[in-house]
């Protein structure tokens, strides 16, 4: 049975994941982790693939349990793998709740390295791996810094897990997309701490890309040439500056 599993499913980029992969590639069944089981049911209306509705809480270690015994039993190949499950919080660190905090962490980074370890298994030569990073991968952000340092982590992780892999024909890419418009937002944004976007995209757009990049070899995606520039402008420039533009941005 050959199949794609896609945490993260129920809305924003994980949900169009699933449009995305339903529509170019061949699947027996979307395995679609998420929460809230009702909205994952719903998508099994939209898609040509068989929809398994899985709901799982990833921040919980029996989740991880629950999802390692279904592989055990179905055996299924696992031809791609979507981590799109995670959450942000803009604010001060002092002001931040300690359990957001960690949460971040527990979903962002523990849970997407534990469903890549118990999937690999499950997937051969020609499988890839999507991980869902951002722009604030690649720079320390202030006022976003513990959501930034998870994403820094998925950047790294899966650019390292892409080279060990290789031998075996298994693609790993994060994906780092800029500001996308998902319901991210409504979670993330508690006041006004981050007052600027300097530009949106679509997570249509992003995926697309994602897809086109997977393609060409690339083990990192990123959406849109003014996000690519300014990734390469924080490669040149000293993090301190890069901290001190962001915050000016900010108007702190």
């Amino acid at each position: 049975m050959k199949i794609a599993v896609i945490t993260g499913a129920s809305s924003g980029m994980g949900r169009e994941f699933v449009t995305a992969l339903d529509k170019q590639k061949e699947f027996d069944e979307l395995w679609l982790i998420a929460r809230r089981r009702e909205q994952l049911l719903e998508l099994d209306k939209e898609t040509r693939a068989k929809v398994r509705a899985i709901p799982l809480d990833l921040t919980k270690k029996e989740s991880i349990e629950e999802y390692a015994a279904l592989l055990e039993a179905e055996k299924p190949e696992i031809s791609v793998l979507v981590n799109a499950g995670g959450y942000g919080k803009f604010g001060t660190f002092e002001e931040m709740k300690l359990d957001d905090l960690m949460g971040m962490i527990d979903l962002n980074d523990k849970a997407l390295v534990a469903m890549t370890y118990v999937s690999l298994p499950y997937m051969v030569r020609g499988s890839e791996i999507y991980q869902l990073g951002s722009l604030s991968s690649f720079q320390p952000v202030p006022y976003i810094n513990v959501y930034g340092a998870s994403k820094a982590f998925v950047l790294s992780f899966t650019r390292a897990l892409n080279v060990e892999i290789k031998k075996k024909g298994i693609r790993a890419m994060a994906v780092s997309p800029g500001w996308v418009k998902t319901a991210f937002f409504d979670r993330a944004v508690v006041d006004d701490t981050i007052k600027y976007y300097n530009r949106f995209y679509t997570a249509e757009q992003v995926i697309k890309r994602a897809l086109s990049d997977m393609k060409k070899g690339k083990d990192v995606s990123i959406c849109g040439f003014p996000v690519r520039a300014q990734v390469f402008a924080t490669k040149l420039l000293p993090h301190k500056i890069v901290m001190k533009i962001w915050c000016r941005q900010q108007k702190k």
